[in-house]
């Protein structure tokens, strides 16, 4: 057997052996379809029950992301997503959100006060304005020209913990405490349309402006209706530096199954910042065109809620890095 025979059959045997990988790996994959919806955290679980009556109605994915997301934005008790969410240093609450739909239409807000529900807001810079992002004093401004009502968002018992924390002003987030989480949230429709959402309060007492990546199309959440959606949750800072959602769903083009897609996007954090990511979270959150999902974190502990037909609103742990 010559030499030039001996290579191609390696060559074909190597490839066979590494298709049938990807095969066992498809069949790993939690097996989904049309409609589904997922979402961060164990509060995206009532998330998902409001997304799920749109999404079971036959409803579009857009505004099954947006009413889901409106129930922590509205809960006083989720000290992270709007009313009730910590303050930053100066005891101010400031709140960011974006939205995306399935044709890459976006909109978003950054530092917005006052304001219960955020992702509606970024929802009328998407579709009433020229722009993708209005920030701060302009944003508020918008949301009041548009009927939004102007409220005090800082609770009683936000308010406390921020004076506690300002005996000592020691800022240090802490993996899986609950000062840096997000509710993402990513549908797909009976009508096979993806759209996402994601909403925050930051930080807790973060500096005053400070951004992370969840109002950031790219970074905290996209959607490309053709492969797939995908959104983050923990430190932004570190999201924003390999521009996250975006490159698991780039990742997901190239023929990663959406748990494949976000674990390499951690490794990415993880070579970018050794140190660091050891003591920090970071998740990423996938959903595919035909209803596969997956997720995958820097530290254990990160969990996501999965309502579909074949999924009665599940809430499940995302393995991780260390």
């Amino acid at each position: 057997m010559d030499s030039t025979r001996r290579r191609f059959i390696k060559t074909t045997a190597a490839l066979a052996s590494l298709l049938s990988l990807k095969s066992l790996a498809a069949r790993s994959q939690p097996a989904g379809s049309a409609p589904t919806v997922i979402s961060t955290w164990d509060f995206g679980k009532g998330a998902n029950e409001a997304a799920w009556k749109v999404l079971s109605a036959k409803g579009r994915a857009l505004d099954a992301v947006e009413q889901g997301v409106w129930v922590p934005e509205g809960d006083p008790k989720e000290t992270t997503v709007g009313l009730g969410g910590a303050p930053d240093r100066e005891g101010r609450v400031t709140l960011d959100a974006c939205i995306m739909d399935e044709n890459a239409n976006c909109g978003s807000v950054l530092c917005l006060e006052h304001i219960v529900h955020p992702i509606s807001v970024a929802r009328k810079v998407m579709e009433k304005t020229p722009h993708v992002i209005l920030a701060g004093d302009g944003a508020l401004q918008f949301a009041l020209a548009n009927g939004f009502k102007k409220e005090n968002l800082l609770t009683p018992e936000s308010e406390k913990a921020w004076k506690a924390w300002l005996k000592e002003a020691k800022y240090k987030p802490v993996a899986n405490i609950e000062n840096h989480d997000t509710i993402g949230m990513l549908a797909l429709d009976a009508s096979s349309n993806l759209s996402g959402a994601c909403t925050t309060s930051g930080m807790a007492y973060k500096m005053r402006g400070r951004v992370g990546d969840s109002p950031i199309i790219g970074a905290g959440l996209f959607v490309d209706n053709e492969v797939g959606a995908a959104t983050s949750t923990g430190v932004g800072e570190e999201v924003i530096r390999i521009c996250g959602s975006h490159l698991v769903v780039e990742l997901m083009r190239q023929g990663n199954f959406p748990q494949e897609a976000c674990e390499i996007a951690v490794k990415r954090i993880v070579k970018n910042q050794p140190k660091k990511s050891k003591e920090i979270q970071v998740g990423f959150l996938a959903l595919g065109k035909n209803g596969e999902y997956g997720a995958y974190a820097l530290q254990p502990g990160f969990t996501y809620a999965v309502y579909s037909n074949e999924v009665p609103n599940t809430i499940f742990k995302a393995p991780s890095y260390y």
